[in-house]
């Protein structure tokens, strides 16, 4: 079932443990943070807006409430422009918020998780799956009946069982020059 953004964004307001995201895109560019991204691209500072955004205020309420806020992002090198700032910028920005991460990198092996949409899992219940167009524009989501939210955090599992910790990737692959960051 379809549900708003306002549903969505209630979500993450209301869990109690846990919350977890798959990504699979390498381009998120159109849905959210497109002036700190155009920054990025112009080889600007980070913006100030950008560093206390919203969601940077979302993860240190529910982190400082003892609640689990954390992700896996199937990827594959090289990386693309928006990678290297969704990593560098955002990931690092989110991990001081209390945000944890993860990578699948998939440059040497096949992708475990093909096919699977971007989700979210709440408290190991309520599944959202998210749906894209071209350049990562949010198009909508879709709340899985609950019978069914077993399925999704079976792939959470494969993906967590596949991913190594953000922190360790990052400093192996992170761009050296300023210039690629």
């Amino acid at each position: 079932m379809n549900i708003s953004p306002e549903e969505f964004g209630k979500l993450f307001s209301e869990f109690r443990r846990e919350a977890f995201r798959l990504e699979t895109l390498d381009d998120y560019s159109k849905s959210g943070g497109v002036d700190a991204y155009r920054a990025f691209l112009a080889g600007r500072p980070q913006p100030e807006e950008y560093k206390a955004a919203g969601w940077v205020t979302t993860v240190r309420d529910a982190t400082q409430a003892g609640k689990r806020m954390y992700r896996v992002h199937i990827l594959a090198r090289p990386l693309s422009d928006y990678l290297r700032f969704e990593l560098g910028w955002g990931y690092v920005r989110n991990q001081e918020a209390g945000e944890e991460f993860f990578i699948l990198d998939t440059t040497d092996r096949s992708n475990p998780l093909a096919g699977v949409p971007d989700f979210w899992a709440f408290d190991e219940r309520s599944v959202v799956t998210m749906q894209y167009g071209n350049g990562g524009e949010f198009l909508g989501a879709e709340l899985i009946p609950e019978e069914q939210a077993q399925e999704w955090l079976k792939l959470r599992d494969v993906a967590l069982g596949s991913a190594v910790p953000f922190r360790g990737w990052w400093e192996r692959h992170k761009p050296r020059r300023t210039s690629e960051l």
